[in-house]
């Protein structure tokens, strides 16, 4: 707020203005030992990166009541099973993950299936099991990258359509 035109102002002694320090440190160099001199490696249990990937808890836990999980099975074993399938899909397209990501990736499954298809289940059972401890990193990966590029390159409707039918397709089994 701007002071009255009846309020003294005070004298400045002395103005202070920006100056540059005496030297300029030499330009940065990528020369640590671990930096990467190239792009991304890209492989099995490498993962796939892009930016803001922790949103993704969010949106899952936001999702987790319209799962329909069978005996035996866990919430957080499909939520940590269909992470990795989601963060796949959002880097592809090079962006941060949306819900469509995870909605692809628990329909593909069957998780939004209320009667999923029993060959379906008999075969979800193993491979998610006890994917949500953190000490079941490789099989969480592996779900991941099984996950054909192709299935997730479609919109939510178009593998919705497909699901049950072509759900072996869908997932990459």
């Amino acid at each position: 707020m701007a002071a009255p035109k009846s309020a003294p102002a005070p004298v400045i002694d002395d103005a202070r203005w920006y100056a540059s320090p005496p030297v300029a440190p030499e330009a940065w160099m990528p020369d640590r030992p671990a930096e990467l001199t190239s792009f991304q490696p890209v492989g099995p249990q490498l993962g796939y990166q892009g930016p803001d990937q922790g949103f993704a808890l969010t949106i899952a836990n936001r999702l987790r009541p319209k799962l329909h999980l069978q005996p035996g099975e866990h919430a957080d074993d499909a939520v940590r099973g269909c992470l990795g399938i989601a963060l796949k899909r959002a880097s592809l397209f090079s962006r941060a993950p949306v819900v469509h990501d995870l909605t692809i990736a628990f329909t593909i499954w069957g998780f939004y299936d209320p009667n999923p298809p029993a060959d379906l289940v008999a075969e979800r059972g193993p491979r998610f099991k006890g994917v949500g401890h953190a000490h079941h990193y490789t099989e969480a990966r592996a779900l991941a990258d099984m996950a054909p590029e192709a299935t997730l390159r479609m919109n939510p409707q178009q593998v919705q359509a497909a699901y049950p039918g072509r759900w072996r397709e869908l997932t990459g089994v």
